[in-house]
């Protein structure tokens, strides 16, 4: 049974798509693609469908990342249910999903950067709107915390083969 993880953002235009990105090369390049089922999505409506911003899809494939086939969407109580790892961006996100989870998956959302305590950071800032820096600054971020998951859920893979 795959391990599900699903990276959540606002509009799932900008972080969650590049996370996701992020996080699926990693475990591609891992040789580990049996073994995550992984997505992403958005807390709030309006963005149905969207590519991901032009920017986060700049920068994240300056750096291999392909997020083009990314469609943002919203997400569902269904999502809290299916994967067991729903991570949010930021503490809004987190508040959001344990909000909306039934009540026996409501333990399951967690801050993303929990995995990457180095950075000192709960929060990965939102770049939408700003200049295409703001992106490279939030892919370095997504980048650190991508690999502290990685580094984390590797052992139980391993485990379950």
């Amino acid at each position: 049974m795959p391990i599900g993880v699903l990276f959540v953002c606002s509009a799932n235009i900008c972080r969650s798509p590049m996370a996701k990105g992020v996080f699926r090369t990693m475990v591609h390049r891992a040789g580990l693609d049996h073994a995550f089922l992984i997505d992403s999505a958005g807390t709030i409506e309006g963005h149905e469908g969207e590519p991901a911003a032009p920017f986060a899809r700049q920068a994240a494939g300056r750096r291999g990342y392909d997020i083009s086939d990314h469609r943002s969407r919203t997400l569902t109580n269904e999502d809290l249910e299916r994967y067991t790892l729903p991570l949010g961006m930021a503490r809004t996100h987190l508040a959001a999903m344990r909000w909306m989870a039934p009540r026996p998956f409501a333990d399951r959302p967690q801050l993303f950067l929990k995995f990457a305590p180095q950075l000192g950071l709960l929060e990965v800032g939102d770049p939408y709107g700003g200049p295409p820096r703001g992106y490279e600054e939030a892919l370095d971020i997504i980048e650190a915390g991508c690999k502290g998951l990685l580094e984390a859920l590797t052992p139980l893979v391993e485990k379950a083969s």
